[in-house]
């Protein structure tokens, strides 16, 4: 029994995964009131250089200055993009913060996790208010203005109280 109590704490100590200072920056960051956008990405790949190259990315964080926009470079051995980043002119914007997860790129080491979250796939976006996710855009590419109806529609108060039930 004892044999086994070992083995059970030595398998949970090797599966927990310690929380990254990217992820701690996010978590922060989240429970703030306002709107926070995380945009999980790597300069390496082609589905976040197609974002970058469009200008929607830029675009979107100029047109709302209030919401926080982190970008946070994974699976990318620790480096943040920053590089690319200021390319299209993020860097600059009062409303960014760049972070880098220090994961390695590949292997059985790589992420599997964010925050709590899955991550399977980049780019992901979440979308957050007050702690809450709003939305989350786990595979693939952001169409800009869906991403900012998303935006316009977190900040609204969802309720339906009041409301009749459908029957069962």
């Amino acid at each position: 029994m004892l044999g086994f109590s070992f083995l059970a704490a030595f398998v949970a100590a090797t599966t927990i995964r310690a929380e990254s200072a990217a992820e701690q920056q996010v978590r922060d960051a989240i429970k703030a009131p306002d709107l926070t956008v995380v945009h999980l990405w790597a300069p390496w790949c082609s589905n976040c250089q197609a974002e970058l190259k469009n200008g929607g990315w830029l675009k979107t964080v100029k047109e709302n200055p209030k919401t926080k926009f982190i970008f946070v470079s994974v699976w990318n051995n620790g480096n943040d993009g920053r590089s690319m980043l200021e390319r299209f002119g993020l860097t600059n914007q009062p409303n960014v913060t760049i972070a880098a997860d220090p994961g390695p790129r590949r292997g059985d080491s790589k992420i599997k996790q964010f925050g709590g979250l899955p991550l399977s796939w980049i780019p992901t976006t979440w979308v957050y208010k007050g702690g809450d996710l709003r939305y989350a855009l786990n595979y693939g590419e952001v169409r800009f203005p869906m991403l900012q109806q998303f935006l316009e529609d977190s900040e609204s108060e969802w309720s339906h109280k009041g409301e009749p039930k459908l029957e069962e």
